[in-house]
């Protein structure tokens, strides 16, 4: 009897410690009610403005989900995605955890990572381009609402160094191609950036001056666009691409297709960006 008793009182204690070990392996398995899912984005310092509204409004969509934006410049994030990708220990970024998705500024990273296949090659996603937009100064009445207009005056444009800058090279071509050049001649301001053409701007050395819509964005309380520079000019497009150890290829899509919708899109016009066409 007494034997019997140890018996079933060890029973117990195994069916207890059975019940505790399903217990403890369920809580690894189910996520914890309330738990965030952490979605990194390794970009260019360039793109932080864009970036913020789409996560924010993104987060809102998905309170489940963290977006966090890593920025760093070009080289640096190339190096910093390579060290990852060959690294012995695992795919993790920095030490830490994976990256999910890559933003560079300009599309030429995101073709050299497809090279290497660092990012998948199919997951690229156009989702904006800078565009050159025409400034003058908020408190300014009359102001020329066209580069033809300014063109047909007698005041200064300010313009960035086109051997220095890519916008001086992307101003000089759109003028060229709208052939105001010529009516310009000798009414360039020439700056050494585009800070320099907005402080040549609201400084009155210049009447009105080219910069990119985002740039013009974060000046808007000085600053207004008068018109948007739609042609004469290549572009630099922005996409974003999956990289390819993203731990979360169903989450990483979403985003991707979030960028694109009519909602993501409205986000990057007024971030001051153009919209690259999507194919559907």
């Amino acid at each position: 009897m007494r034997s019997l008793m140890k018996n079933i009182a060890c029973g117990l204690r195994a069916v207890k410690v059975a019940a505790g070990l399903l217990l403890f392996m369920l809580a690894i398995v189910r996520p914890v009610a309330g738990a965030t899912e952490a979605l990194v984005i390794a970009a260019s310092p360039s793109l932080q403005g864009v970036l913020e509204r789409l996560s924010n409004q993104f987060e809102a969509s998905h309170p489940d989900v963290r977006v966090k934006l890593y920025f760093d410049s070009g080289l640096d994030l190339r190096r910093t995605i390579a060290g990852m990708e060959n690294s012995m220990v695992g795919q993790y970024f920095i030490g830490t955890g994976p990256i999910h998705l890559v933003a560079p500024g300009g599309d030429e990273l995101i073709a050299r990572l497809q090279q290497k296949y660092y990012v998948l090659p199919d997951a690229k996603r156009p989702y904006a381009f800078d565009q050159l937009v025409l400034v003058v100064p908020e408190s300014l009445v009359e102001a020329p609402d066209s580069l033809e207009a300014l063109s047909r005056g007698t005041g200064r444009l300010a313009v960035a160094d086109p051997v220095q800058t890519r916008l001086g090279q992307q101003v000089r071509d759109a003028l060229r191609t709208l052939g105001l050049d010529t009516a310009l001649k000798g009414r360039l301001d020439v700056a050494t950036d585009s800070n320099g053409v907005v402080d040549h701007v609201l400084s009155g050395q210049a009447e009105a001056g080219i910069v990119y819509g985002h740039e013009a964005v974060r000046k808007q309380e000085r600053l207004r666009v008068s018109a948007i520079i739609g042609k004469g000019y290549t572009p630099t497009v922005h996409s974003m691409a999956m990289e390819r150890y993203c731990p979360n290829r169903r989450l990483c899509d979403e985003f991707l297709a979030y960028i694109q919708s009519a909602e993501g899109q409205d986000i990057v016009r007024q971030a001051g960006y153009g919209v690259p066409a999507v194919r559907r």
